[in-house]
């Protein structure tokens, strides 16, 4: 049997980087962030590529990116819009579980300050409600389960993470 991965998906701000390298950790996997593999493979930050290339750029890219990844026994911390793609949702789960972390918009808006420089997917003429809305139904469609944020400090989610892993 092939070591699993573990998936985290979620909107920008919901600690999927946060918590994946703390559940990592705990389980002795590894660690990839798919958002600095990004920014590794074109040697710019998100919001340079966003600026420069716009956005249905970025998300070719970012599909390719994640599609392209060989994972084994990882904790992936995905970048919010990855869900934007079918293609790369559909290889990352077929690598392993797939938990959206789920954070209702109010607490997302607190702690996202700089939508500029975190490299946030926004189009044109949208706001960061507008695509929690679009977003939304597309975390619950890509994943395995949920786990619910909602006022749980980061060792409370991680805990729950490795409950729910190990009863998946």
């Amino acid at each position: 049997m092939r070591a699993m991965n573990i998936i985290l998906i979620g909107m920008p701000g919901a600690g999927k980087s946060t918590i994946g390298v703390l559940l990592a950790k705990a389980l002795g996997m590894n660690f990839v962030d798919t958002d600095i593999v990004l920014q590794k493979q074109e040697g710019r930050l998100l919001y340079e590529i966003l600026g420069t290339d716009g956005l249905e750029r970025f998300l070719e890219i970012e599909e390719s990116v994640v599609s392209n990844l060989e994972l084994s026994n990882c904790v992936v911390a995905t970048g919010g819009s990855v869900v934007y793609s079918s293609k790369a949702m559909k290889k990352l789960r077929k690598s392993g579980i797939s938990i959206y972390l789920y954070v209702p918009y109010e607490e997302i808006e607190k702690r996202v300050r700089n939508i500029i420089t975190r490299g946030i997917v926004i189009p044109e003429g949208k706001t960061l409600r507008d695509i929690y809305d679009e977003r939304a139904p597309l975390y619950s469609t890509y994943s395995d389960v949920t786990l619910d944020c909602t006022g749980k400090d980061i060792e409370k989610v991680v805990a729950e993470a490795i409950e729910l892993i190990t009863v998946y």
